[in-house]
């Protein structure tokens, strides 16, 4: 199973990027004392005792008005429902039960979604215990006190949002199918693909952005092997800030991406990559999933001989992050090239679980320090011990040196590059560990 998702609610200037920064140990969401200032990073993994799980800061309200606030807090509050397994329902103790607050709790107890309700900036127990109780009138439960600055109550907080996860949630499950995230702007023709893969129209689709209502599964069938396709719902409805539209299309892109073994980023020829492209599909590199980037459209395109060097020549250099993804020129419209993605998906999947024998790798890594002496600095050389292949999904390596230090990035880009000569590993990340060993410890 998935990593559980945990989604942060709140008025402006509650706390919830405080909070955010704390549970993911380092400054992701910018704070300042204005409200809605939460930018960047949205969500981020965090760990708690044995627990593992995804954390969204839902964010963004610009307090123009009090109607503003509102309506954008439940808007907030449908993200989390959406998408969360458990909701953190952030207040705050020295401003007291607010109406606003009120109205979105009553929401929250209506989706039937766990919710833990935080009451923060009690950073004196004994002087503000009296006006926690106060929040019992929301009726969604014990408020738990904490002071995110001085990450107090921070633990029974955690402790609170635990006790809801799934049963066996972060635990590998026994269905083996093949995962696939459909992801990508709205409007691309996610579901679109689906639709066609599946000869039936079992996702909405209509020329509105945004249109498709929710993450569904849809099971398909293909030469006898059935395959899972998550369609990451676009958006529930047209918004009226196109940033806001941004962040729940992120935000959803992190909960389907999160359950796939193989995701397909899908691209609009007629637009070409963008920006926002690279943003979606860096959340698929950095959770190390295979990645196929699926031009769909493609019957849209005027074309001659250079057209496909040069549109690869492009996705190349805007996801220059992420050289091993594959590509493929599709067309939902006339099903053009849409039966070849099977094989690919097997293939990514494939070199995702691939396992070298520890004697190759050292012998490649050999055979590549030979040609290639490693870097030193101030008469101190780099020396590579040993290299063994730890885990899949993706395939991680651990290389033991003398130096951590002097272990620069563009050597190790230059080890996995020797690796992939080698066993190709297309479509998929490789992650690579150093550790230091000391020369006596040889």
């Amino acid at each position: 199973m998935s990593k559980p998702v945990v989604a942060i609610v709140g008025r402006p200037n509650v706390g919830k990027s405080t909070l955010f920064n704390v549970l993911a140990g380092e400054m992701i969401s910018i704070v300042k004392d204005t409200p809605g200032v939460t930018r960047d990073r949205i969500y981020a993994d965090v760990t708690w005792l044995d627990k593992e799980f995804t954390m969204i800061d839902t964010g963004g309200i610009e307090p123009d008005s009090k109607d503003v606030i509102l309506s954008q807090m439940r808007e907030q509050a449908q993200i989390a429902i959406d998408t969360a397994d458990v909701i953190i329902f952030i207040t705050d103790v020295r401003q007291g039960l607010v109406d606003a607050d009120s109205k979105v709790a009553d929401m929250l107890r209506r989706s039937g979604k766990p919710v833990v309700l935080v009451v923060n900036k009690v950073d004196n127990f004994e002087k503000y215990m009296p006006d926690v109780y106060e929040f019992y009138n929301l009726g969604i439960g014990d408020p738990v006190p904490v002071s995110a600055a001085s990450r107090l109550g921070i633990g029974d907080m955690l402790e609170a949002v635990v006790e809801h996860f799934p049963e066996g949630s972060g635990q590998e499950e026994d269905d083996d199918r093949p995962r696939i995230a459909i992801v990508g702007k709205p409007n691309v023709g996610k579901s679109s693909i689906v639709n066609r893969l599946l000869g039936q129209n079992r996702v909405i689709v209509s020329d509105i952005a945004g249109t498709t209502r929710d993450a569904i599964d849809t099971a398909i069938v293909h030469n006898g092997k059935e395959y899972v396709f998550i369609d990451t719902a676009g958006l529930r409805r047209k918004s009226r800030i196109k940033e806001d539209l941004e962040r729940y299309s992120i935000i959803r892109t992190v909960t389907a991406v999160e359950r796939a073994d193989v995701v397909l980023m899908v691209i609009d020829a007629t637009e070409g990559v963008t920006e926002q492209d690279a943003k979606i599909a860096g959340i698929a590199h950095e959770r190390g999933k295979g990645v196929i980037i699926v031009v769909n459209k493609w019957d849209a395109i005027e074309k001659n001989d250079r057209t496909m060097r040069e549109y690869e020549n492009d996705i190349r250099h805007v996801l220059s992050y992420m050289p091993y993804a594959e590509i493929m020129y599709v067309s939902a419209l006339t099903g053009q090239r849409l039966n070849k993605l099977y094989d690919m998906i097997d293939m990514v999947i494939e070199n995702q679980t691939l396992r070298i024998a520890t004697g190759v790798l050292n012998e490649i890594m050999t055979e590549a320090v030979a040609l290639q002496q490693p870097p030193s600095d101030k008469g101190k050389r780099l020396k590579l011990y040993y290299i063994t292949q730890v885990s899949v999904k993706p395939p991680t390596f651990v290389i033991f040196v003398n130096d951590k230090e002097l272990m620069h990035f563009s050597y190790t880009r230059y080890l996995e590059n020797k690796i992939r000569e080698a066993f190709g590993f297309r479509g998929t990340s490789l992650k690579f560990f150093i550790r230091e060993r000391k020369e006596k410890e040889q």
